[in-house]
């Protein structure tokens, strides 16, 4: 059986390759990437590719080695740089992470709302890196292979940090 993969994509800074590194357990500093970084199950992309449209063929090309797309919207910030339904150009599995949720300029629920409006259908994890809030809900998340499997994850785990829109 196939492995499943995960695709990480957000603005520069939002927190992809923390996030990276969290889920792989891995005690590296964060550094701002380049390119497409292949960590075991993970593709961590350059915020680039999301914040200038020229760019989303890399993230549509990318999409093709992976099972699920992972939608990084960084809590300290007030605007998205997805447009609306931006999953459903992408025919993978998504999942919207809220980074950076302990910050004291975090807005967890408007962070929420953003992503909401970018997935309409899928598991939204409020996350942590520094306190591990949300990880382990992901790399469950990652091992389903529906959306009815995702959903029904999501609702044996309701505990505040995940939840489907």
């Amino acid at each position: 059986m196939k492995k499943n993969r995960a695709m990480l994509i957000g603005s520069i800074g939002a927190g992809k390759s923390t996030l990276t590194n969290a889920l792989l357990e891995r005690n590296e500093k964060a550094v701002k990437t380049q390119s497409l970084n292949y960590s075991d199950w993970i593709v961590d992309t350059p915020g680039e590719y999301t914040e200038n449209p020229f760019y989303y063929k890399n993230i549509m090309a990318t999409s093709l080695e992976v099972s699920h797309v992972m939608y990084l919207q960084d809590a300290t910030r007030k605007k998205t740089i997805f447009p609306p339904n931006f999953s459903t150009g992408i025919n993978k599995l998504p999942i919207g992470v809220v980074t950076k949720s302990d910050s004291d300029k975090a807005d967890v629920d408007e962070a929420v709302r953003q992503l909401k409006r970018v997935i309409p259908s899928g598991p939204i994890v409020i996350t942590s890196s520094i306190t591990g809030r949300g990880i382990q809900e992901i790399r469950n998340l990652v091992k389903c292979n529906s959306l009815i499997e995702m959903k029904e994850y999501v609702s044996t785990h309701m505990d505040g940090n995940i939840f489907f829109s």
